[in-house]
């Protein structure tokens, strides 16, 4: 494989990441995972302002993740890929399988309560 292009998709990768390193911007690739959607039904989905609503799309947007189609006065987003969706919803599943993994292993170490004989409650 040759270096600088794997460096190139390093870099981007890198950069795309980051674009979703805050929890909004996953819940939004989720809810746009699932249809083009205008930014006020987007900020009421989320419990967004209008105004954090829009920085956090122009993030996914210079990012390449997500583009705009205005319609009027309506602007609609939609993923640019759908396979985001599918890459943080993938990420997820290995999220919740880790749970549940350290939720089991810590049910296995907890303490069982000791039980005091009837004679010593005399």
């Amino acid at each position: 494989m040759d270096t600088a292009f794997s460096e190139e998709i390093d870099q981007l990768q890198a950069s795309s990441l980051r674009a979703l390193s805050s929890p909004h911007r996953v819940r939004l690739v989720h809810l746009l995972g699932e249809g083009p959607h205008d930014v006020t039904t987007i900020g009421q989905e989320l419990g967004l302002s209008q105004t954090a609503t829009s920085q956090h799309l122009a993030a996914m947007r210079a990012a390449g993740l997500v583009e705009a189609h205005r319609d009027g006065r309506t602007v609609t987003y939609q993923l640019i890929d759908p396979d985001v969706a599918t890459a943080c919803g993938l990420m997820r599943a290995v999220l919740i399988r880790r749970l549940t993994r350290l939720g089991q292993a810590a049910a296995a170490l907890r303490p069982r309560p000791v039980r005091m004989p009837m004679e010593a409650h005399r």
